[in-house]
């Protein structure tokens, strides 16, 4: 007696780099597919069965899995609803080795196997993988080299001022895939060379040209969409003001070269532009040190988030920060906000570097030392400058810890009474939260409130703030009345006392409670 076979749901996949030829009735996609459903029927005898949906990519190219009709085969194969994947040639599911590997650690996650039309192997098999392995590495090899034919042609057409395609810059029409000059935009690009010189910056440009409605241009995409119509910002507007297609050139890596088409802007206005950008540029450089910013993109806190320089003003004196470049606020993933003095960073990461006795330390010098300046909460991490390459992977250490520049406030003490006075201040804050303790002790009791949860929704704070704030509702009657009375036991300022115990026996004792800002 034998048994029925199980049926295997196969599932064709075919894909085509380019769009070329996919409107005639017979394309390639059609031979693959014709290919594969011969190769299906002739292994009915093994259960082999077609699954009516088609996963057809056209005009896709190879080296990303970011595809349509790959990605419904995936998520199909996910589901439990393919058990064989049928394509003509391995390269048409993918080019990439790295690709390959997740695909078939998917396969083999939902036990699908994988079959190629043309190339006879199973990957069930070891000797199978290893055939699959050394045939996408010459795909893998054929896509790199066709790519580099393909940056070199485009280096040789730059040399001879060819247009390889890409946006069209603002002041231009394409015309036989050639750039043709739109004088009504070209005499709006030369008005912005000029705007620029007249204004001094990007900046003020920038006002001026919103102060008169001036936005970019409107450019129609091939799904019918709209871009452009806003207004100009400084990256756009940087890159205009230094692309040198306005003066007839064609720039290619770093290098520029005579183009095919005619220039809008006169060269002596054009480099007199290039000369105004870069003085700004040096000035900004320059400006580092002035304006405290010794290690400006240098400094991360100990979560890796970039620190940015920040001051502060009191009175006359202006005070200079690092501090951590984050999401802040209730709910924020970024962690705890890290500020630090700025000159006490600056002068520790000199120091070390034994740049602590220079009059004047220079931005550029420090920058080609170090990499990085990580600050914990023992120390500053100093990853410096081909450290790793010498052989000494791990950073340098220095210690340093932020000096205090808060005097205690909210308690003026009386000597040898073991007694302390509360200013009107601190004893209005402190009988603020006992009572505010009182009321959302009553609410619980009460039943009006679920729980602390959801009482710290309602008052719009965290749950561990309302149960802290909770303890000042069991303080005991002699607290209490020190409390009013603005007299409380020494070292028990308003912090401490959330931290009190419930006992009233031990509260007695104020040798355990500490003064915390």
């Amino acid at each position: 007696m034998t048994s029925a076979l199980k049926p295997l749901r196969c599932a064709i996949y075919t894909r085509k780099s380019t769009e070329a030829g996919l409107e005639q009735a017979f394309n390639s996609l059609d031979n693959q597919r014709e290919a594969a459903e011969a190769y299906i029927k002739s292994q009915a005898h093994e259960g082999w069965r077609l699954l009516p949906e088609s996963y057809d990519d056209g005009g896709h190219s190879g080296g990303s899995l970011e595809r349509p009709a790959l990605q419904r085969l995936l998520a199909d194969v996910a589901a439990g609803q393919i058990d064989v994947v049928v394509v003509y040639k391995v390269d048409r599911l993918t080019r990439s080795l790295a690709d390959f590997a997740k695909l078939v650690e998917l396969f083999d996650a939902h036990g699908v196997s994988f079959v190629s039309v043309t190339q006879a192997f199973n990957t069930t098999s070891s000797m199978g993988r290893l055939t699959l392995n050394v045939l996408l590495s010459f795909a893998q090899f054929e896509r790199e080299v066709t790519a580099e034919r393909i940056r070199d042609k485009v280096a040789a057409s730059k040399c001879k001022g060819l247009r390889m395609g890409g946006p069209v810059p603002l002041g231009y029409r394409v015309h036989d895939k050639k750039l043709v000059v739109d004088e009504a935009e070209a005499e709006q690009v030369r008005a912005l060379f000029r705007g620029y010189l007249e204004q001094g910056c990007l900046s003020a440009l920038i006002a001026d040209l919103r102060s008169r409605g001036v936005v970019t241009r409107a450019a129609r995409l091939k799904d019918g969409r709209v871009r452009g119509r806003v207004a100009f910002g400084k990256g756009a507007l940087g890159y205009l003001l230094r692309n040198r297609i306005y003066v007839g050139e064609v720039e290619h890596k770093g290098r520029h070269y005579p183009g095919e088409h005619a220039g809008i802007v006169p060269r002596e206005l054009f480099e007199a532009v290039q000369a105004r950008l870069s003085a700004q540029a040096q000035e900004r450089v320059a400006s580092r040190v002035s304006t405290g910013g010794l290690l400006r993109g240098l400094v991360y806190d100990a979560q890796g988030r970039r620190m940015v320089t920040s001051t502060a003003k009191k009175g006359a004196v202006r005070y200079r920060y690092y501090v951590s470049a984050g999401e802040t606020g209730p709910g924020a993933s970024a962690g705890k906000v890290v500020r630090v003095p700025a000159p006490e960073v600056e002068q520790a990461v000199l120091e070390a570097l034994g740049l602590g006795d220079e009059p004047v330390a220079d931005a550029a010098v420090v920058a080609a030392r170090v990499r990085r300046v990580v600050v914990r909460a023992d120390g500053l991490e100093l990853h410096l400058m081909g450290r790793e390459e010498s052989g000494e992977a791990a950073p340098l250490v220095v210690p340093w810890v932020r000096q205090p520049r808060r005097r205690r406030r909210g308690v003026i003490r009386a000597a040898g009474e073991g007694r302390a006075v509360l200013t009107d201040k601190g004893r209005a804050r402190l009988v603020e939260r006992i009572a505010t303790a009182r009321v959302w002790l009553d609410d619980l009791v009460s039943g009006r409130v679920a729980d602390t949860q959801a009482l710290a929704a309602e008052e719009g704070c965290s749950e561990r703030a309302v149960r802290q704030l909770l303890n000042l509702a069991f303080l005991s009657p002699a607290l209490m009345r020190a409390a009013v009375s603005g007299e409380v036991p020494e070292g028990s300022g308003v912090t401490a006392l959330t931290h009190a115990p419930l006992s009233w026996r031990e509260q007695s004792s104020s040798a355990h409670l500490h003064a915390l800002e």
